[in-house]
């Protein structure tokens, strides 16, 4: 049996033909984990599917509380995956090579007030930072509030790197800076990735010097 969300059932199809699917939409991430959580409970082999990795912002972490709450003595395996982080790294070269932090910018879970201080703490680190759920249509504030809280600690030439749909078909990217990065196109489906104080432009690679003498 195949459980998951919609579009990403869509994905996979190729390789669920002749399976049991159960689908939901967006936000019914609770009421899908308990479906398969039951039906693995009555012996059904399950797998629950989520995009990029399942424990970065997947469905890892809700499956396993919600077993410990519901008390199902089930057998859970982890399959890792690529997160969205790494495949958008990969598109634009080498961000990632030294310490970062990966926040959504999604409230919907996490108030915006604690997601703020985490940003400021992030800006003023020098991390790389990437950023998911940066802008939908009507959650727009979030990535300009975000570009003011690093352009105050950042020089506006930082590099900044958009990936949309990254990994997948249409996969789109923009190479672009600090202070011009609200002016780009961000979607839900995009990632955005911060540089820091060693990231710079490597002919069209976006890299972050780890320290290596050359």
């Amino acid at each position: 049996m195949i459980v998951g969300y919609g579009p990403y059932l869509d994905a996979i199809a190729d390789l669920t033909a002749g399976q049991e699917i159960i689908s939901s939409g967006m936000t019914h991430e609770v009421e899908r984990c308990r479906q398969a959580l039951a039906r693995a409970a009555a012996g059904d082999v399950v797998s629950l599917i989520s995009s990029g990795d399942p424990g970065i912002y997947g469905m890892a972490g809700l499956a396993i509380e919600l077993a410990q709450s519901e008390e199902l003595r089930v057998p859970i395996e982890i399959i890792p995956g690529v997160t969205a982080a790494s495949a958008a790294a990969a598109a634009l070269g080498a961000p990632l090579m030294l310490d970062f932090a990966v926040v959504s910018l999604s409230d919907l879970l996490v108030p915006w007030d604690t997601i703020r201080r985490r940003l400021h703490a992030f800006a003023e680190a020098d991390l790389v930072v990437v950023l998911y759920n940066p802008k939908s249509k009507k959650r727009v504030k979030q990535i300009e509030e975000t570009a003011e809280i690093f352009l105050a600690s950042r020089p506006g030439r930082t590099p900044v790197g958009i990936v949309t749909s990254a990994g997948q078909d249409g996969q789109s990217l923009t190479v672009t800076d600090l202070e011009h990065m609200t002016e780009q196109d961000i979607t839900m489906r995009s990632v955005v990735i911060i540089g820091n104080a060693t990231t710079r432009l490597v002919d069209s690679w976006m890299v972050t010097a780890r320290g290596y003498e050359l």
